[in-house]
């Protein structure tokens, strides 16, 4: 709209007649959408244990698994891709979190993966180690809302 106003000369105004209703529907519908999500947000109760039962399933890890492999391994990411995917494949076969894997089981995958694999593999470390700006580390998170209160509050 600012576009379009920038490049009419000043006495022009005949565009200016209908150009105003579809922004303040949007403003109007953005108001709602506020509001709503205000009242959503505030009466939001997080129930811990559904929220830790549902990281168990669709192997959330598996990422960190493949970062692991390239700075542990130092293996080709292409390559860490594959292995990982092989790993995830043989979890669904058996139909368990990659944790529950044995560790002889990922050794068959790739001879040179240690016990050290577990640690990466644990939901609560992937999530502590994202400790940068936007992350989920509680670090990070607890930085993001005191940014947020102090902006918007």
């Amino acid at each position: 709209l600012l576009t379009v106003m920038k490049g009419l000369p000043m006495t022009y105004g005949k565009d200016m007649q209908e150009d105003k209703e579809p922004l303040f529907d949007a403003a109007d519908t953005l108001q709602l959408c506020v509001t709503a999500m205000t009242g959503m947000v505030r009466d939001m109760r997080a129930r811990r244990e559904d929220l830790r039962r549902a990281t168990d399933h669709g192997f959330i890890t598996a990422t960190d698994l493949a970062d692991w492999l390239v700075r542990r391994l130092d293996m080709p990411f292409r390559q860490a891709h594959h292995v990982t995917g092989s790993i995830v494949r043989l979890a669904e076969e058996r139909d368990c979190a990659l944790a529950e894997l044995p560790l002889a089981d990922m050794q068959e995958i790739e001879p040179r993966i240690d016990a050290e694999v577990f640690e990466v593999l644990s939901v609560e470390k992937a999530v502590a180690s994202r400790n940068s700006e936007g992350g989920t580390a509680p670090q990070a998170v607890h930085r993001a809302i005191a940014a947020a209160r102090e902006r918007f509050l």
